[in-house]
Parts: C-alpha cells; sequence; structure tokens
C-alpha cells in the first residue's frame, strides 16, 4: 500500500479548524480567566486568537503526530479490504478455531449523534476482539441498530418528519462517527430492527409464542392521557402526570396483548446461578422477579354487626406464623370486590380515593418512603383464626397486580403495615418476640422469633412459644386442614404487556374476522406484515392506535374463507426487535429462517456482552425469557444467551468550581448539586467526539477513554487527561518515526535497528507484554496502558532499539490506539495489515527478576542498599558497597574486622 505523502506544519497551519472546535476553545478560555473579544482588535480573541504566532505555536503543539493523515488512511484501507469481516460457515470460517463472540448492546441512534459516554464501551469490546483475533480466535463482532420505537414517532410528529427518514439519517450519522473511530465491526452483518427482513422473524418469534399460549390478551390498566389522547409507556409518566406537556395522566383498563413470561419465572431464577454476570444485577433480577413461599388465606367479610356480606376475601401472606396479629385487612383500590364492599356512608370517599390512585404510577404507590394514604370501606372481614372482626381499609400501597390484591395487615411486625396503623389509629398487637428478647417497642419487629399472643380456644390454634418458621408450617397446614387456605408461592414479577398504541414499531401478525371478531394468526409464508406508509401517525385522541388511519391496509380478509377481517392495529414495543438480535447477526441474510443451526451452534451464547447497568433488568430479562422459549422449541441450542456481562461505567460531564459551588464547564450558568453529572443533551454538558477527534485524533480517544480509570466505574471527563494520553502517543511516534524534519515532516522510514536487543531490553518488553495480557484479560485497560507508558520510558533511556522488540510492542499497543500501529507496523516493512498477526506472549525466562536490592549494614546499622546480582558472592557484593558513592565513606581507609553475608538477604560488614 502506497504511503500518502504528508502534509507539512505550514500546510496544517493554513487549514482552519472546525467551527465547533474553535467555539469550544474559546468556551474554556473565556471560563478559564481570559479576557473576551476586545473591540479595539476588531472584536477578536485578545489572549487566543488575536495573536496569530501564538496560536500557531499552540496547534503545532497540540498536533503531536500525523493523525489527521494516519487514521483516514487506515480506515479507508480497512473499508476496502474487508479486514474484520468475519466468514460464513461452509464459506472460510476454520471452525477448527476457537470463538469468541463479543457484542455491544446496540444503540438507538438518535438525532443528536454520539457523545463521548457512548464509545466507552464500544472501546471496550473493540479492545477485546483486536485482542481475540491476534490470539487467534475466530471473533464475530458486530453493529446495528434499535430503531423501531417511541423517540423517533416523538421526532416525527414535531417536525412532521417520517420517522422512517429521520431513522435512516440518524443510522447514517452514527455509522460514520463509529467508523471515525476506527471500530473492527464486521459491517456486513450491519443490521436494524426496522427492515421488513429483520422484523419477519422478530413477527415469526411473536408466532410461535401465540402457538404455545405465551401470547395472550387481556383487559389491563394502562397509563392513559387525556389530554394527548394516548397510551403513555410507564417511562413517559413522572409523578402522575405526561413528560411531555406535564397532562394529567390516569390508569384505565384497556384490551392489550401480553406475554407470558410468568411461566418461565422459575427458570430465569435458576439459570441466574450459571451465568458470569456482576452479582449486583444478578441481585437485581431476582428482586424483579421476586419469588416468594408463602400462605393464601380467606377472610369472610361481614358488616359491622358480623353479618355475612357473602364474599371472601383471599390475601396473600409470606408470615402466615403472625395471622394472631393481623389487625385490620387492606384492598388494592382497583380489587375487583371493592365495589360490592363499600358501604353507603363511605362511597363517595372510596370513589375519590380510587380516582386519586388512578393518576399514580405503581412505582409511586410502592415507594417506600412515600407517606402512606388509605380510605376505609366501610366493611369488615372476619380473622379465621381469632374469629376477631377486623376493618377492610382501601390502601394505594396495595397492588392489584401482586399476590390477590389483598393483605392482612400486620403492624407489629411490618413496616408499612406499622406507619399506616399509627396514621389512622388502628390496633397494633404484637405477635413476635425476638430470640434474645430485645425489641424496639416504638418500630416494627419484621424478623423471625419466638412466637407470643397466638392461641385461640375457639379456633383451636395454638402456636404460642413456637419459632416463626415452625409456626408459619402449622397454620398453613391448619388453614388447607379447614379450608381457610393453602400454601402459596408467589412472583412479583408480571406478564409482560406487549403492545403499545404507536406507530412506529412491528406490526402484530394477526387478523380479526369482522363477523365473530375471532381472532387468527397469518400464516408464517406470509410474513413479513410489513407497516404501511402514513402522513399522518399523530396520536387519534381516541385511545385508537395511529394505525387505525391506514383503513386500506387495516381492512383485509381471512384467506381461506375470503370473509372480510381487519388487521391488529397495536404495534410491538421497542423492546421487541432488541430481545434477540444477537442470534441474527449470526446469520443476518437467512431469508428462510431465523438462523442456522449449525452457526448458532458454533457462534452461541455471546461470550462478552456489555452495556450500561440501566437495562440490567428488563432488557436482559426479556431477552433471556424469548431465549429459552427459543430453546425449548430447537432453535437455539443453550439455556442462556449471554455468558459474560460487563457493565461499562457512565462518563460525567466536565465541571469546574466557581465559588462555593460546581458548574458546567462550557456554561457557567448551570449550577450542578453534584460535583460529577452525567451527560446529556438535556443538561447541556455533553462532549461531541468529532470534536475531540479532530483535534487530538480517534486514537487519542480511545486511549484516553480506557485510561480514564477501571472500565466498570463511573468517570469524570477531563480535557486535560486527553492531552496528556495525546503526548504520549506523540512520545511513541517519536520514538519509532524520529524527530521531525527542519521543515516540520517526518522521513519515511524509522530509528529502529536490526541489532539483537540485550537481556535488559527483553527483560522490559516480556514484563510489559505479561502486563497487558493480563490486564487486557481482566479488562483492567487502564492498567494495562500503564504498562505501554512504562515500556517507552524506558527505551527513551536505550541507545538504540531493537526491530524485533519495538515490532512486539506495537502489537500490544494495537488493540488500543489501531490506526498508530498499523502506521507503525508499515513503516517498519510490513506489507499486510496487522489485525490478525499474533498477539506477542511473554517469555518466562525474561520474567524472573536477575537482581536484587541488597540492604548494607555497618556495624549493624543499615547505612544504604546496593543492587546485586541474585547469584552474588559475598566478594561481588562487597566490592559493588566499597565502590558505593554512599557507603564507602564508611569503609574507605579502614581495615575490615569481619563479614556477615546471607545471600538474597544483607551484608554486614565490621570495620576494625
Amino acid at each position: 500500500m502506497a504511503v500518502a505523502m504528508m502534509q507539512t506544519p505550514l500546510q496544517l497551519r493554513l487549514q482552519p479548524r472546525p467551527p465547533a472546535v474553535v467555539a469550544a476553545r474559546h468556551r474554556r478560555r473565556l471560563q478559564s480567566g481570559f479576557p473576551p473579544p476586545n473591540p479595539r482588535r476588531g472584536g477578536g480573541w485578545c489572549r487566543c486568537c488575536a495573536n496569530a504566532d501564538a496560536g500557531k505555536a499552540q496547534a503545532k503543539a497540540r498536533r503531536a503526530y500525523p493523525y489527521d493523515e494516519i487514521e483516514p488512511r487506515w480506515q479507508r484501507h480497512w473499508e476496502e479490504h474487508r479486514t474484520f469481516r468475519t466468514p460464513d460457515i461452509g464459506h472460510g470460517l476454520d471452525t477448527s478455531k476457537p470463538k469468541c463472540y463479543i457484542l455491544d448492546m446496540f444503540p438507538y441512534p438518535s438525532g443528536a449523534g454520539l457523545h463521548v459516554g457512548h464509545p466507552l464501551g464500544y472501546t471496550a469490546t473493540d479492545i477485546l476482539s483486536r485482542f481475540k483475533r491476534m490470539q487467534g480466535f475466530n471473533v464475530l463482532h458486530p453493529m446495528g441498530w434499535d430503531a423501531f420505537g417511541l423517540p423517533a414517532e416523538q421526532y416525527a410528529i414535531e417536525t412532521g418528519t417520517h420517522p422512517k427518514i429521520t431513522t435512516e439519517r440518524n443510522i447514517n450519522r452514527f455509522r460514520s462517527q463509529l467508523k471515525s473511530l476506527g471500530f473492527s465491526y464486521d459491517w456486513d452483518r450491519e443490521i436494524s430492527t426496522t427492515e421488513p427482513t429483520y422484523y419477519k422473524w422478530t413477527q415469526w418469534i411473536f408466532l410461535q409464542l401465540l402457538k404455545r399460549g405465551l401470547a395472550y390478551q387481556a383487559e389491563v390498566p394502562v397509563n392513559w392521557c387525556p389530554a394527548l389522547g394516548t397510551v403513555l409507556a410507564n417511562e413517559e409518566v413522572i409523578d402522575g402526570v405526561s413528560e411531555r406537556g406535564g397532562h394529567p395522566v390516569i390508569r384505565k383498563p384497556m384490551r392489550q396483548w401480553m406475554l407470558r413470561i410468568t411461566s418461565y419465572a422459575d427458570r430465569l431464577l435458576e439459570d441466574l446461578d450459571e451465568l458470569d454476570w456482576p452479582e449486583s444485577i444478578k441481585e437485581m433480577q431476582r428482586n424483579w422477579i421476586g419469588r416468594s413461599e408463602g400462605a393464601e388465606l380467606e377472610f369472610s367479610a361481614v358488616d359491622k354487626e358480623g353479618h355475612d356480606l357473602g364474599a371472601n376475601l383471599l390475601v396473600y401472606t409470606t408470615r402466615p406464623d403472625t395471622i394472631f396479629g393481623a389487625t385490620y385487612v387492606v384492598l388494592a383500590p382497583e380489587h375487583s370486590l371493592l365495589s360490592s364492599l363499600i358501604s353507603e356512608e363511605q362511597r363517595v370517599h372510596v370513589e375519590e380515593y380510587i380516582e386519586l390512585t388512578a393518576r399514580k404510577s405503581e412505582l409511586e404507590r410502592t415507594d417506600l418512603q412515600k407517606e402512606k394514604t388509605g380510605v376505609f370501606s366501610g366493611s369488615y372481614a372476619k380473622n379465621p383464626a381469632t374469629g376477631e372482626i377486623v376493618p377492610i381499609w382501601v390502601a394505594d400501597y396495595v397492588l392489584g397486580s401482586y399476590g390477590t390484591g389483598a393483605i392482612m395487615a400486620v403492624p407489629a411486625h411490618d413496616s408499612r403495615d406499622h406507619e399506616f396503623a399509627l396514621k389512622y389509629k388502628l390496633p397494633i398487637i404484637k405477635v413476635v418476640s425476638p430470640l434474645n428478647g430485645n425489641c424496639d417497642s416504638e418500630e416494627a419487629y419484621a424478623d423471625d422469633g419466638i412466637m407470643i399472643n397466638s392461641s385461640s380456644s375457639s379456633s383451636g390454634l395454638n402456636i404460642d412459644g413456637m419459632l416463626s418458621k415452625d409456626a408459619a408450617l402449622k397454620v398453613t397446614e391448619w388453614v388447607e386442614a379447614n379450608g381457610f387456605g393453602k400454601k402459596k408461592v408467589n412472583y412479583k414479577l408480571r406478564d409482560w404487556l406487549f403492545a403499545r398504541q404507536r406507530y412506529w414499531g412491528e406490526p402484530f401478525p394477526v387478523i380479526y374476522r369482522d363477523d365473530t371478531n375471532e381472532m387468527l394468526p397469518l400464516q408464517e409464508n406470509q410474513l413479513p406484515l410489513t407497516l404501511p406508509e402514513l402522513d399522518d401517525f399523530t396520536p387519534t385522541g381516541t385511545g385508537e392506535p395511529p394505525l387505525t388511519k391506514a383503513t386500506d391496509w387495516v381492512k383485509t380478509v381471512e384467506p381461506l374463507s375470503g370473509k372480510p377481517a381487519r388487521r391488529e392495529t397495536s404495534t410491538m414495543p421497542q423492546w421487541a426487535g432488541s430481545c434477540w438480535y444477537y442470534l441474527r447477526f449470526m446469520d443476518p441474510q437467512n431469508a428462510s429462517m431465523l438462523v442456522d443451526k449449525a452457526k448458532e451452534s458454533y457462534w452461541g451464547p455471546v461470550d462478552i456482552y456489555v452495556g450500561g447497568a440501566e437495562h440490567s433488568v428488563l432488557h436482559l430479562l426479556y431477552a433471556r425469557f424469548w431465549h429459552k422459549v427459543l430453546y425449548d422449541i430447537g432453535v437455539v441450542s443453550t439455556k442462556e444467551p449471554f455468558k459474560c456481562l460487563i457493565n461499562q461505567g457512565l462518563i460525567l460531564g466536565e465541571v469546574t468550581k466557581v465559588g462555593d459551588h460546581y458548574v458546567l464547564k462550557d456554561d457557567a450558568n448551570i449550577r450542578l448539586n453534584a460535583r460529577a453529572y452525567k451527560m446529556s443533551k438535556s443538561r447541556g454538558n455533553v462532549i461531541n467526539p468529532d470534536d475531540v477527534v479532530s483535534e487530538y485524533g480517534a486514537d487519542s480517544l480511545r486511549l484516553y477513554e480506557m485510561f480514564m480509570g477501571p472500565l466498570r466505574d463511573s468517570k469524570t471527563w477531563s480535557t486535560g487527561g486527553i492531552e496528556g494520553v495525546h503526548r504520549f502517543l506523540g512520545r511513541t511516534w517519536r520514538l519509532v518515526v524520529g524527530t521531525p524534519l527542519p521543515d516540520g515532516s517526518y522521513g519515511v522510514g524509522t530509528t529502529v535497528t536490526d541489532e539483537e536487543p540485550t537481556l535488559d531490553q527483553l527483560r522490559v518488553l516480556h514484563k510489559c507484554i505479561a502486563r497487558v495480557t493480563e490486564e487486557i484479560q481482566e479488562t483492567r485497560f487502564n492498567t494495562a496502558i500503564s504498562a505501554m507508558m512504562e515500556f517507552v520510558n524506558a527505551a527513551y533511556k536505550w541507545d538504540t532499539q531493537p526491530k524485533s522488540v519495538i515490532e512486539s510492542f506495537i502489537l500490544l499497543l494495537s488493540p488500543f490506539a489501531p490506526h498508530m500501529a498499523e502506521e507503525l507496523w508499515f513503516r517498519l516493512g510490513n506489507s499486510r495489515s496487522l489485525a490478525h498477526e499474533q498477539f506477542p506472549e511473554g517469555k518466562s525466562e525474561y520474567l524472573k527478576e536477575s537482581k536484587l536490592v541488597l540492604p548494607v549494614q555497618i556495624n549493624g546499622k543499615t547505612r544504604g542498599t546496593i543492587l546485586v546480582d541474585k547469584e552474588c558472592s559475598e566478594d561481588d557484593a562487597f566490592q559493588i558497597a566499597a565502590s558505593d558513592e554512599k557507603l564507602s565513606k564508611y569503609l574507605t581507609g579502614k581495615g575490615i574486622r569481619k563479614r556477615i553475608y546471607v545471600p538474597g538477604r544483607i551484608l554486614n560488614v565490621i570495620p576494625r
């Protein structure tokens, strides 16, 4: 490959900086205390731009090496030669080699493009991918787009631009930005969830769920905004109002598609133990699934005189041992029996409370910190263990979607019930005593202990003096024997609401007969059912989805009978396409099946999956659920989709301190309530990677993001930090290429020699190899970079730079700074890309320390140390000590009475 002629510093200085870069530099100058523009000098920037020579010198100093020539050249080379293409099985892939499937959580391509927080995870996976290729693995490292969903539709509604157009434009921008950073993706495997060739198989999976009874329709409460005339997703509702416009949102029942994820609850729970995931993420999923063992108990409803109302309230409890402490019953406001239990005196109050609750999300209702609210229903229930009459209350901290929608309240031993009972002056009866007898009388005691006040002669149940767990078993056996209830396993996990009243999503592959309203699935050969083009995709205002406006598309016929039918007008949620995309990357062009069995068997599961912790419950739980269904029907060969999960930390916006407050570095008018702040467009602290690449180069950005700190930790962006790694790359460049010529250009050759490396040089090299290899494997990229910096520092002290040593170092550097490494590799006389060269291996014979620090004592008192060979003799050690500048003053001109030498430990010299 021919090397393009490099530009001189003069040519570079004549090229204007991009306006965005200049503007950002000016903002930093002002915030650093430089004066504003001076009108007497034509409005120029006095300290930044008015002095042309200073500006040119600064630009030259910042450009530590010609990255602006190197990076585009090698990006073109990789694209033209398809360097990172992974061949298919049967088309050049050597399946005798081990595989490594490394995957990013694929992005949603927004119009704002990337900010510097996005490449953090992408750079980490790229380092691992390049490393594994060089170790001889077949690496699958693809990229695609999660492009259906609400953001694109909202933007389309605001601008009147079709979401397909904006999505394509955003994808092109994201792709261009990712390529500018040198990521080694196999772009031949690129996919988008919005392409019919892709969502055909999303629809196919839905049909398989439908066949197995895992997809169904039900009346469920949804977030309805009357002002916007549409159903909102949970994330669109904040404190009971719509995120857009701040309009009141209520909960109302609507018929929706549901997926029966609860059928897989136990498997989703049990198989977590097999995964190499952060324990915190596994615990989050365990809590979300929320498996609990307890009992369902019946409380018969009565009026205030104790007359039977003909209704039995089923309550669920994980502590049946505390039944004697149940002093009231609580129903969820949406409980199906509530309307029949409200007394006339309380009806107005209860209905007002129900309406108020309808404006709250489930998250708000279950917030432990919020003040408990409720209202008395006017009816009572009979405690089956005591026979006593207790009041029935309505409170929003009980959810109709969990358990039975009713609880027996035991305020002495549950903090929520305790708080509620104190507020409404309800009885509190202690029935559990701690084993040690110590208990705060002002707080609820929620742990196990010894049962007290727990016997009834009328019911015949006596658990006094029993341990809590034994008492729970006895109560469960008693209620089962007397027909009052049964043992029950419950889950917090709810079935997945799988429909959106939106336009920009996958159509459901079903139709409804007009005459009978019977739902019929499409035949598989009728897929994909494509989304119709709509000019008006705004909400209807009636709750009907926008697709109802596509009348020609909605009207259809039943294929077998030819009778009139209509299509489903809800669409699938954005989660649908992201549930299985990792499988399509294995076989993206297959038109006859979701994924070829041989390809899936070789590539599955994903070996390393990297993404943000914010997706660690819903996306991962949904993907695991679909994967298990596909496993059950023989599409995939593994029980789990993602073997190892890594959550990268956030990159926080750059801040500075003004007085006693922290403000955004680029806008001092924005005061922060914390020293670190997550980057976001709305906060105005986004740093565009395009600007950073323009000013420092892609390799500098990659290196800095890895050098900021451990991958899993959150870090604060610092422009000064990137200048440091940029200087390191400049030193590396000059170490190999040499200093610039008088005209500022660099020669075409290098400074390396063909001499054999010295033993010391080999030791420095192999120490670096061993450390970088270990740190990459453990994803400690920051310390791997430190090791390479130490190598460069040592190499600058050498009289010569042997080619064999420098080549090995360049291979170490290449996963981190691939553009520079490729250029240096080429300059060293290699004719092909280093992407598939063997990664260096540290040799043990060079890792052993040959020297050690030996303490030297004079008359038993340590006076200094000397550096000696491990096999150093006593005479040699003494000669080194005698010639040491610090120690010689104790020995010169004096006879030696005795020497005590312990090899490797100490030399003690006793003068006369």
